[in-house]
């Protein structure tokens, strides 16, 4: 009685509010709330009901014949494509076509991301020409977020897209591909097509010091966020002096950077990485070796900065000495993660000393994976 209770209170709400609900919901959770009544139904063709949706292609029936039309009316988008079958993705392009296309300059924001293992020697041509295909000169796009997909993307595609999309305020290029596809030529293209980026994602072999002038001309607005992926591809790359890094800082005062080193990135290259004049928000040492040096490093240099801290390494007790000197350090910790048994010391130093501390990963104990965080607030 209680469920038909709630039910009854939902049918109650207001269009817009229902809306607005409905919104937050995958694209055949929608399907079924739209078939409870027929006020639900009529609340599906009313545009905030559509604002955010996302798509899985994951399955020939992965949208519903009755709802093709109404894909235009999408403002956000996330699509979420399963890889292994080529018509999975033809599907995903005819989407994208619908609410591109057909949208009239309605959508702003894209997600793509790839589902199951990626087929052997997949090298996602077509849905990177598909892209580029559907896609119309002067486009209203404002936010294109690519991390989530797994295959390489090339200077090609990357210069495409941005002279198709020049209002381009955030863009997330620091995807999963084993290698940097992007040159740092690119990169400056980038900045020159789209004058209002002020949120990148890249791989920070794509950065020189030439990208950095670029960001730091008068013209350009605030860079906000910089989220940069360090791995192999940085063997093969002039490294960034802390000056550059400095220089940046006081044209962007309010940047906040999210690193990210990935475990291909060679061991020796690591603490170079970590300049004292980055402002580092959302650090992730995703190496699986010896992180004594750099653990230092981070408590020493990110104190002031430093918000969220990822750790994939090897247990000792040297790394639990470290690890409560840097809880001393970093007061504005807000979620630390630890892949790796630590002392109960080292939760007492963490709980002790961060008082914004809401959510941690930290165990004295091997678990089965995925081990869960513990949240405080």
């Amino acid at each position: 009685m209680e469920d038909k209770g709630l039910i009854w209170s939902a049918m109650d709400l207001p269009e817009e509010i229902l809306a607005h609900i409905f919104s937050f919901l995958p694209l055949h959770d929608k399907c079924n709330a739209f078939t409870v009544c027929k006020a639900w139904s009529g609340t599906m063709t009313h545009p905030s009901s559509w604002k955010d949706t996302e798509v899985r292609c994951e399955s020939a029936n992965s949208i519903p014949d009755r709802y093709f039309d109404l894909l235009p009316l999408v403002r956000n988008l996330k699509l979420r494509i399963s890889l292994i079958d080529p018509a999975n993705r033809k599907n995903a392009l005819w989407v994208l076509r619908q609410a591109l296309s057909r949208g009239e300059g309605r959508l702003e924001t894209l997600s793509i991301c790839c589902m199951a293992n990626t087929p052997l020697f997949y090298a996602g041509q077509d849905l990177q020409q598909g892209l580029v295909d559907i896609l119309s000169s002067g486009s209203s796009l404002r936010v294109l977020d690519l991390k989530g997909v797994p295959f390489t993307l090339s200077d090609s595609f990357v210069r495409s897209v941005v002279m198709l999309c020049p209002a381009l305020q955030s863009l997330y290029i620091n995807n999963q591909s084993l290698v940097c596809g992007v040159k740092p030529e690119t990169l400056s293209q980038v900045l020159k097509s789209c004058l209002s980026l002020n949120t990148l994602g890249v791989f920070q072999a794509s950065l020189s010091q030439d990208v950095f002038k670029d960001l730091m001309l008068p013209e350009r607005p605030n860079l906000k966020k910089l989220e940069l992926r360090c791995e192999r591809s940085l063997k093969y790359t002039q490294s960034l002096c802390d000056e550059i890094w400095a220089e940046l800082k006081r044209r962007h005062p309010r940047l906040c950077v999210e690193l990210e080193l990935d475990h291909t990135l060679p061991e020796l290259l690591v603490p170079g990485v970590l300049h004292p004049n980055i402002p580092v928000r959302c650090l992730r040492l995703l190496t699986w070796t010896l992180l004594l040096e750099e653990v230092r490093i981070v408590g020493q240099n990110y104190g002031c900065t430093l918000e969220v801290l990822e750790l994939q390494t090897i247990p000792s007790s040297e790394l639990n000495s470290e690890l409560i000197a840097l809880a001393k350090q970093c007061l504005r910790l807000r979620e630390v993660h630890c892949y790796c048994v630590v002392s109960q010391e080292v939760i007492a130093a963490f709980l002790a000393n961060c008082p914004d501390l809401w959510r941690y990963t930290l165990k004295i104990h091997k678990e089965p994976h995925p081990w869960t965080c513990t949240k405080l607030k």
